[in-house]
Formats: C-alpha cells, sequence, structure tokens
C-alpha cells in the first residue's frame, strides 16, 4: 500500500505496464516475458532502466496481480495510450480514425473439447473432493468406474456406436446424480457460509446432469430441451459455443470479441470481448461507444463505420452514425465505394491478432478476463504496429535525404564544370566505339 511503512516497496509502474506490453507485443507468456526481459537490453530500456541488469524484473505472478488491480478500464487506458503516441508522432492522420471498420471474431478459452462423459467424470470428481473438503460421508466414491466409464464412451464415440456410448454417458451422469444427492441429504449439518460456498458447484453438476440427459430431438417441430445455456466446461462456465461458419473449425468455444480498425493503416482503436453469443449487430453499439472512450483525449468520434452482412438492421440503434455495408452498395458514391472495398483489411489484423499476440487462446479468469485478455491483445499489436511505422518514417526521411543529397549534387555538377563533364563523356563513349 502508498500509505504502508513496512514491507518492501511496491515495483515500478512503468516497469508493469512495459512488461504487459512486451508480454501481448511478442507472444510472450508471464514466465516467457520476465526471463526473456533479463536478457534483451532493448526492453530494459523500454521499461526506463538506464543499465542493463541480469535479473528477473519481478515473479510471473506479479502480473496476475497486477492485471486484476487495474482492470478493464487500465487496459482500455493502454491500449488509449498507443492511439495517442501514433497521433503525437503523426504516424496517422485524425481524419483516418473518423471512419472505422468494425467486425467480430472469437477468442477461444483455455479448456478441453468439451464432452458430455468429460464434464460428467470432472463433475463427479469436484463433488468427491467437496465432500471430503466439508467431512461429508460418502458410501463410495464411484472413482475407479467413472474413470472406466470415461474411457468407455471414448472408445464407443470413435466405433461410432453411439447407443453404447448414451449408455455408459447414462450411467455416468446417475453417478453424478448419487453423490449430488447424498451432498444434499447432510446439507442441513453444515454452516450458512458453507452452504452458500456449495451452492454454485452444486447447482452446475444438476445442470450438467440435466444437459447430458437431454438429447436433440429427431423431428422438425418436437419439443426441444431447456433452454439453459450449456455448460461446456467446470471451471470456465462462461464459455459459449461459437459458430463462425469455418470449415475445418466449425464450432469454437469461447467469447465473442468485436474489433474496430482504423480505415487507413490498420491501426486498432476498439476491442471488446462481450458474454454469450450475441448477434453481431447488437454488439456495435458498445463496440463504438469504446472506441469513443478511448479517442477521447483527441476529441475524436467515428461517425461512418464499414462492417459486413452481419450488423444488418442496427442503423436505428446507432443514431448518428452512418453504416455502410454491402447491402447498401446501391447506395453510396464512388468514394464510399472505394473504402467500402478496404473492409476486408481487417481480417489479416484478426489473424495476427490470433497468431502473433495471444488471443487465439485466452489463460485469464471469468468474463473479467476474456474482457482484459482481448484489450490487452490489441495493445499488443498497436506496440508492433508503432515500431513498424517508426521503421518506415525513419526508412522513409533517410531515402529523402540520400536522394536530396544526390539532386544537389547533379544539380551543381551541372552549374560547375558541367559542360567539361559531358565533353569527357562524349571523348569516352567515342573512345569506346
Amino acid at each position: 500500500n502508498p500509505g504502508s511503512s513496512g514491507g518492501r516497496p511496491r515495483i515500478s509502474l512503468r516497469l508493469m505496464i512495459s512488461l504487459l506490453y512486451l508480454k501481448h507485443a511478442f507472444n510472450e507468456s508471464d514466465e516467457g516475458v520476465v526471463e526473456r526481459w533479463s536478457e534483451t537490453p532493448t526492453w530494459q530500456y523500454f521499461s526506463g532502466f538506464a543499465y542493463f541488469e541480469h535479473r528477473l524484473p519481478c515473479d510471473p505472478t506479479t502480473l496476475i496481480k497486477f492485471r486484476k488491480a487495474i482492470g478493464e478500464e487500465g487496459v482500455e487506458e493502454l491500449l488509449a495510450q498507443t492511439i495517442n503516441v501514433a497521433l503525437n508522432l503523426k504516424l496517422i492522420s485524425p481524419k483516418h480514425l473518423e471512419t472505422v471498420i468494425v467486425d467480430t471474431t472469437v477468442q477461444p478459452k483455455a479448456i478441453a473439447h468439451p464432452t458430455d462423459s468429460k464434464l460428467l467424470e470432472v463433475a463427479r470428481d469436484k463433488l468427491v473432493e467437496i465432500a471430503k473438503e466439508n467431512a461429508i460421508p460418502l458410501k463410495q466414491t464411484f472413482a475407479k468406474e467413472g474413470k472406466a466409464l470415461r474411457f468407455q464412451a471414448g472408445r464407443y464415440a470413435h466405433a461410432r456406436q453411439f447407443q453404447r456410448m448414451r449408455k455408459a454417458v447414462k450411467r455416468q451422469s446417475t453417478i453424478v446424480r448419487k453423490l449430488h444427492a447424498a451432498i444434499e441429504s447432510k446439507m442441513t449439518t453444515l454452516s450458512e457460509a458453507v452452504k452458500g460456498a456449495l451452492a454454485a458447484p452444486l447447482a452446475r453438476a444438476q445442470q450438467l446432469i440435466s444437459q447430458a440427459r437431454t438429447r436433440r430431438p429427431k423431428k422438425r417441430g418436437a419439443e426441444q430441451g431447456s433452454s439453459t445455456p450449456k455448460i461446456y466446461s467446470w471451471h470456465a462456465p462462461e464459455v459459449a459455443c461459437i459458430n463462425k461458419g469455418k470449415a475445418l473449425t466449425p464450432y469454437e468455444f469461447g467469447a465473442k470479441v468485436s474489433i474496430a480498425t482504423s480505415v487507413q493503416g490498420n491501426l486498432i482503436v476498439g476491442a471488446r470481448a462481450f458474454g454469450g453469443n450475441p448477434f453481431d449487430g447488437h454488439t456495435l453499439a458498445e463496440q463504438l461507444e469504446q472506441t469513443t472512450i478511448l479517442l477521447q483525449d483527441r476529441a475524436i468520434k467515428p461517425g461512418t463505420v464499414y462492417v459486413d452482412l452481419g450488423y444488418r438492421g442496427v442503423d436505428h440503434d446507432n443514431p448518428g452514425v452512418r453504416i455502410n455495408h454491402r447491402g447498401k452498395k446501391r447506395r453510396l458514391n464512388e468514394a464510399e465505394l472505394r473504402l467500402l472495398k478496404r473492409r476486408q483489411s481487417i481480417e489479416p489484423v484478426i489473424g495476427h491478432l490470433k497468431h502473433d499476440h495471444r488471443m487465439d487462446r485466452c489463460h485469464l479468469k471469468g468474463e473479467t478476463g476474456d474482457r482484459i485478455h482481448a484489450v490487452l491483445c490489441a495493445a499488443g499489436y498497436n506496440i508492433r504496429w508503432l515500431l513498424r511505422m517508426i521503421v518506415k518514417k525513419g526508412l522513409g526521411l533517410f531515402l529523402c535525404l540520400v536522394f536530396g543529397a544526390l539532386y544537389f549534387a547533379v544539380r551543381l555538377m551541372r552549374g560547375h564544370g558541367g559542360d567539361d563533364f559531358r565533353a569527357s563523356n562524349r571523348q569516352f563513349a567515342v573512345g569506346a566505339a
């Protein structure tokens, strides 16, 4: 604490912020970024160090605590500062930030591929663990049978013997139901605090039992099962199943993330994660709100948005913003049609976010972790964008100096002794002939 007189002093704020930037800019883990920092002089200079040091900057777990401390608003400020630096260095024009491109993608969560058999075995193991921690006696734990049933269901599914597989899964759900009932029968002997702590895992186990026994109806128009969202992971119940129409991975398990980039330059000006699987158009208002907040230091507000056809029909939800997509092609002028062709430029940005900046797998906990991770990935992308543009601008300045020197040298040669130079060239050409 700042007012505390005891304990060691806190780590420099600049150091912690630079570690978050470097982690997502160069695709490193918490452990990897502190190790690489200790052997990279440029990283230490970026963190404000004047002399090279061989020690680790901090423990990797300190990054976890720092992310929790600053929260979503703190990481959004980190993203906003990357945009401000780009504007201060004149690497991008403020006019280009008034028109943005918005699209959504899936940020997969760090979970195993969900199957009913795996989830029921995890639920059985967790219920047994809860009973042991609270001294609740159980007649049996079904440890041996549960493990065998999980392997058996996997083999039957691989052999496409689905009736036998469903029989094994049904037995697993029966086992979980028995353990659930045994724990609930002993709840009267527990304190109110313990009852409150056990309410969430018991409800989760009950939901897994229900969804494992609910089968999709074969006939069209038949009564559907429960409308309660399915659980795809015990430790991450917020995970949603999202279908983006990909041939290789038709279903992805994680959170939907909206990305906003500038129409020119591909600088990210917004990144927000959404719980569940909302319609793309319903995420646009919140995304534009975040973009406006990130650009408020320069009093810039996006007035035109280019999107795909997944955002149709949301014009009335976004007053004061012109939404252009392919469905309005006949109503666009020539300049807007040229910018509409730039809409696809956001796709490689999403690809780089996933493959170069850690958006391909989110390891942070809960919905808050999803939102923090999405913004940090965008900040890491912008750091690499700034490095590329600074090099590009510096190289352009160098080439201007070189060509300028050559130009003045040629003019000087033409003005002083240019006739002798041309005469010597003619003599050389005659001699060569």
